[in-house]
């Protein structure tokens, strides 16, 4: 069954879209709000698909039910990552790429983003998609399952935008690993620009406004 999404179309007949991820028990409106923040009204003909992560048990918060694009089993990231997560939430999301590109969109027009989980699973995704996406946005993040990505990385999107970011003072996923992130795929030979910002496990003004640079520049 296809995810629920939440879609705000900033003009009519959008000629690029942006698919964004939110994070571990939030849903889809999470990010709603900074649409406008990022665009204005008619200023650009995009649509933005927030979509609706499915309800599962996550083991880190003694099995509670919440929205989870995969389960986290133990607080050690480099451990235990759950594959078979990973693997249906990809599925998920290249039914939405698809849909986009049923709609006329195709996936040189596509910005794929997330946050946290959500920013993990763009990662997951965008550097396996056999075509070239117009860029990936991975927020308050981390490079999953990295061991698999020499063998499955798809040569579409190796060169594709890469727009990284992460809070100084982040408790949940600390900065640490998203440097450790943003240091393996440069050693893999991915073009990304790293950002950090005095923020915790959040977004910013000044992200905001990076980001609006970012997809302005690689939606022309």
């Amino acid at each position: 069954m296809p995810l629920e999404t939440i879609e705000v179309e900033t003009a009519p007949k959008p000629n690029a879209a942006v698919i964004w991820l939110h994070g571990l028990g939030a849903d889809g409106h999470d990010f709603e709000p900074v649409v406008p923040e990022i665009v204005r009204r008619r200023e650009r003909a995009w649509r933005f698909v927030f979509p609706n992560a499915p309800v599962r048990p996550v083991t880190i918060n003694g099995g509670m039910r919440m929205r989870a694009w995969y389960d986290i089993l133990d607080l050690d990231r480099a451990s235990a990552e759950d594959f078979a997560g990973f693997q249906q939430s990809d599925a998920e999301v290249r039914q939405l790429l698809a849909r986009e590109a049923a709609r006329g969109i195709p996936a040189g027009r596509v910005v794929l983003a997330g946050f946290s989980q959500g920013g993990a699973v763009s990662l997951y995704t965008g550097l396996r998609y056999p075509e070239r996406l117009a860029g990936i946005m991975a927020l308050s993040c981390y490079l999953p399952l990295p061991g698999n990505l020499a063998k499955e990385r798809a040569p579409a999107n190796e060169g594709a935008a890469i727009f990284q970011a992460h809070g100084l003072a982040d408790p949940m996923i600390p900065i640490a690993l998203g440097l450790h992130s943003r240091d393996l795929l440069k050693a893999m030979g991915f073009a990304l620009e790293w950002h950090q910002y005095a923020m915790a496990h959040s977004v910013c003004q000044q992200e905001i406004a990076d980001i609006r640079e970012f997809l302005f520049r690689v939606l022309p």
